[in-house]
């Protein structure tokens, strides 16, 4: 141990997470920033595969103070040894760089496969979205997290049709919806049309907006639908494409794909933006998701229609911060009240909800839960298998690939 880190007396925080650090800035990123102004953040995502070389970690740092690791394997691994080779490297760093057990903080259930011998203080779940529900994902993942869910101390949801769903698989599951970082989307409030981003600036107005993450979630028939019974509006899309063709994406004059954007930039679009829109499809990977953006919409004073996502219908539908459309004529139809309704009233109400809600409030209740775990735990819980694990769920988990 190096003598910064023995000076560093903070407790450890492992993350396992199937998102990257680097790609959206969203719920794992708000909250692991916060904890590392208390602990030592470790992220480690999944592995990734390259040509040449041996298999080893790539571990750096980030200005919000996490060490992000990343498993790097060769081509043609198979699956078994993948994980061992990933259980290798991530125990071997581990055990050189811990000082004590550390707080097992999950995002995938994936990670169990190579993480059941690390030895913890508290193990979390804090299951974000209904992974087995997306496009892609691997057959072995409702084992794990019947594992998973076995294990953790606590289980968190990021949403309150999430919680509905997984309250009755363990004793000790809290709901923690998406938050904000209010100030952070207030500064579009204040922004003016010559701060607009020039990508941005040559397109005409009214520009109806949405950023985020572009795959099986979205409806992309909507937006090609809404387009063209609107011509004259411009339907402004910024985000990263994944795991859908590129060339499926619906192109007209009026609509925009300007790629992927960082946090930092985003209150730039958002002030030119006359109304957003959330053209969720209404499907397995939409039916328990808490997006982070409705109230970041709201807090940059963008209105904004949603399709009927429960989390979004309520409490934000119900409340009427959010309107809500199924269809594409109904999308434009409250797109068009959205564009002349006086925004005062509505950025009071926005403001009251809002004032509720905060990253720092999420972490500092997720934080107060796990120190009671800690404080009832006299000693470091073990995380390996647990000894009622069916032999009908052990063959379920091998075998398959970790993703």
């Amino acid at each position: 141990m190096s003598q910064a880190q023995a000076i560093d007396d903070r407790p450890e925080l492992v993350c396992f997470s199937h998102l990257r650090w680097d790609f959206v800035y969203q719920r794992p990123q708000h909250l692991l920033s916060r904890a590392a102004r208390s602990h030592r953040v470790f992220f480690i995502e999944e592995p990734i595969f390259k040509r040449e070389g041996t298999p080893h970690l790539d571990i750096s740092s980030r200005p919000e103070g996490v060490t992000v690791i990343v498993p790097v394997l060769l081509e043609g691994t198979d699956a078994e040894l993948a994980e061992a080779q990933t259980r290798n490297l991530i125990g071997a760093h581990l055990q050189a760089n811990l000082s004590g057990s550390p707080v097992l903080w999950y995002y995938t259930p994936m990670a169990v496969a190579f993480s059941r011998d690390i030895k913890a203080s508290a193990v979390i779940y804090d299951n974000m979205d209904e992974l087995s529900g997306f496009l892609g994902a691997p057959p072995r993942l409702l084992a794990l997290e019947e594992e998973l869910f076995a294990r953790a101390d606590l289980v968190f949801t990021g949403g309150m049709s999430l919680y509905a769903a997984k309250r009755s698989r363990h004793p000790h599951v809290h709901a923690f919806p998406s938050s904000i970082d209010a100030a952070h989307f207030r500064k579009a409030r204040a922004l003016k049309d010559a701060d607009a981003p020039q990508d941005q600036a040559v397109i005409a107005r009214p520009r109806i907006g949405f950023f985020g993450v572009i795959d099986e979630r979205m409806d992309v028939e909507l937006v090609r639908e809404a387009a063209e019974l609107r011509p004259d509006w411009q339907f402004v899309i910024i985000g990263p494409v994944v795991k859908i063709n590129q060339a499926t994406l619906p192109s007209a004059p009026n609509i925009h794909w300007l790629g992927p954007k960082s946090y930092a930039e985003l209150p730039r679009y958002l002030t030119g933006w006359d109304a957003g829109f959330m053209p969720f499809a209404i499907n397995d990977a939409t039916r328990f998701i808490s997006p982070t953006k409705t109230p970041e919409f709201l807090a940059a004073g963008v209105p904004v229609v949603s399709t009927p996502i429960t989390d979004v219908v309520k409490p934000y539908g119900e409340k009427g911060l959010v309107e809500i459309a199924r269809t594409p004529a109904e999308l434009v139809s409250a797109l068009e009240h959205l564009l002349i309704r006086p925004r005062e009233p509505w950025l009071g109400e926005v403001d009251q909800h809002l004032q509720t809600m905060s990253w720092d409030k999420t972490w500092a209740a997720m934080h107060g839960l796990i120190d009671q775990v800690k404080r009832r735990s006299s000693r470091p819980l073990s995380v390996s298998p647990p000894t009622n694990l069916s032999a009908g769920r052990a063959a379920a988990m091998k075998g398959n690939s970790y993703v």
